[in-house]
């Protein structure tokens, strides 16, 4: 079942990479109090990801901030080590990155999309979603193949709302 506006998060554990190597957090600190924009991506590397989603979020962080949001996070089905790597080629310290190496956490909130044939795997469908205290408050999932709704324009025009 997908996560829809009006639910909770589910709890589970994501890791990123710190100053001191990959690290872990959970789905309790990263939501709990906070507003956070979530935005999630098929994969590290992937043309459409480090082209326009991910460089879109970079470029416009300050201004998702000053809408009251206390974190941006990116989330991509990858280890922790290309997620790093990716971060730091696109400049993106602003943004909280996290990776979902097994799909877990993107399965439990019903969003992952199967690549297998195309030899990529269970990777995650390309969404956006606001997230108040652990609750959904926005969230927009892409058709297969599109970027529009979970960019940074569109997230910045629901926050503007």
């Amino acid at each position: 079942m997908t996560i829809k506006v009006g639910d909770k998060v589910p709890s589970g554990k994501f890791a990123h990479m710190s100053a001191d190597g990959p690290a872990e957090i959970s789905s309790a600190e990263l939501f709990d109090g906070k507003k956070v924009v979530l935005f999630a991506v098929p994969g590290a590397f992937t043309p459409t990801c480090s082209e326009t989603h991910l460089p879109g979020f970079v470029a416009s962080v300050d201004d998702i901030k000053a809408k009251g949001v206390d974190t941006v996070a990116c989330l991509a089905v990858n280890d922790v080590f290309v997620v790093g790597a990716w971060a730091k080629q696109l400049n993106a310290d602003q943004i909280m990155m996290l990776a979902d190496g097994s799909a877990e956490y993107v399965g439990a909130l019903g969003l992952t999309l199967d690549l297998t044939a195309r030899g990529l795997g269970i990777r995650s469908d390309r969404f956006a979603m606001v997230v108040e205290n652990g609750v959904v408050t926005h969230l927009a999932q892409e058709e297969p193949g599109k970027m529009d709704v979970s960019s940074a324009e569109s997230i910045l025009k629901v926050l503007s709302a």
